[in-house]
């Protein structure tokens, strides 16, 4: 097979995904029918190195894997995280439980293994799936490393429709509130919503380049700040080496945040570079070229622990965010919508958010209120879970498989 069949073919796979998320509004995730599509290729006509054949060998991925993760730091907005303090505890909060239950409940009935592969994914995406999965792989655990991109697959099919029930339940409660008159919205929680939602675009001022003329800031020169703030990060990881094991894609995280912060980044450099969509492709790419080791023997014998993993993780959120959620005086539906962000993530906790307000209400002015209450929250917790506290946890875990 020749490099660009082998890459038109591996496109087309990542579009179909795309077309079904988007007709069937995100209820059928894209990565799902992207991975079933995988499997059937694997298991008929594809060449076990299809993707390494179509231009994205290992090493390529490791690198989009170092500025993204970099590129994900830069959309830390500490202000924001600070108006949401709640949010955070209650996301944390359901973490906790995803952790606590599976260590114990899980270990005993799939081993302890198992449920170490397990949490990252279960709490986060596509890198922290990776990270889990070459783990697994460097291990020698096989059939770990398929579970760990199997988990990153399905857990949304368990997180969309649990989300949308909860929010419409606390939709529904605003909204009588509201239409009873014992809900207040102001503008500022209004703009609140807005400004929650264009966080992830927001211009950051480079301090450090601020007599920089705009013409010298060219691709290239993102691209060059971005790898030197992800070499950094890795030099850390070396050079800490001999004392403590710190995953340096974890300190890419890390120096994202503080790159972004002291100036030396801007939010979403990696875009701005007009590189995030190639990194994404190749990534992707890589996440289901894990795939080329499963045999249909393998899938029947880890639906088992995959479902029985999501189930109880989905159970520990709950019993944790319930907690929380009381004794911050959140309402139960509110604290498990929140921590159920940690199953998918952005853009899909904007997008059900939205359809589940127009679901619940026709007047403009409603919306604006459901939103302001409901939307702030949902995208910080997406960005907690997923963001952040999956790759500190896949840092974390993968270093139990040695």
């Amino acid at each position: 097979m020749s490099q660009m069949l082998a890459l038109v073919i591996l496109v087309s796979i990542l579009f179909i995904g795309d077309i079904v998320a988007v007709r069937t509004k995100a209820w059928v995730p894209s990565i799902f029918v992207c991975a079933v599509l995988f499997l059937v290729g694997y298991w008929t006509f594809f060449p076990k190195d299809i993707v390494s054949v179509a231009g994205v060998p290992p090493v390529v991925a490791t690198m989009m894997m170092y500025l993204l993760i970099t590129n994900m730091g830069t959309l830390l907005s500490l202000k924001e995280l600070k108006n949401q303090w709640k949010t955070i505890v209650i996301a944390l909060s359901g973490i906790l439980g995803i952790i606590v239950i599976l260590l114990t409940v899980g270990s005993l009935m799939f081993g302890f293994k198992t449920v170490v592969v397990a949490i990252p994914p279960l709490v986060g995406g596509v890198v922290s799936a990776l990270i889990m999965s070459e783990g697994a792989k460097e291990a020698g655990l096989v059939s770990l490393s398929v579970f760990a991109i199997v988990i990153y697959v399905m857990q949304g099919f368990a997180g969309y429709p649990l989300t949308s029930i909860v929010l419409k339940k606390e939709g529904k409660r605003l909204l009588s509130q509201y239409r009873s008159g014992k809900l207040e919205i102001t503008e500022q929680e209004i703009a609140a919503s807005e400004t929650a939602a264009a966080s992830v675009s927001g211009k950051m001022e480079l301090k450090l380049f601020k007599n920089l003329p705009e013409k010298y800031n060219t691709d290239f020169f993102k691209f060059l700040r971005l790898a030197v703030t992800a070499y950094l990060a890795y030099l850390v990881s070396t050079l800490a080496a001999p004392y403590v094991s710190i995953s340096p894609f974890v300190l890419c995280l890390l120096f994202g945040v503080i790159a972004s912060s002291i100036g030396f980044l801007e939010k979403q450099v990696l875009q701005k570079a007009n590189g995030f969509g190639f990194a994404l492709l190749a990534l992707m790419l890589f996440i289901f070229d894990g795939l080329k080791q499963a045999t249909p023997g393998m899938m029947l014998q880890i639906i088992y622990p995959l479902i029985g993993t999501i189930v109880l993780g989905v159970i520990g959120m709950y019993i944790f965010s319930f907690i929380a959620g009381k004794v911050l005086k959140v309402s139960k539906e509110m604290a498990f919508a929140v921590s159920l962000t940690a199953l998918y993530g952005f853009p899909a906790d904007y997008i059900i958010t939205n359809e589940v307000v127009k679901s619940l209400t026709d007047d403009e002015k409603e919306r604006e209120v459901l939103l302001s209450r409901m939307l702030p929250p949902m995208l910080v917790g997406g960005f907690v879970t997923v963001t952040i506290v999956s790759v500190i946890l896949a840092g974390i875990f993968v270093g139990f498989l040695k």
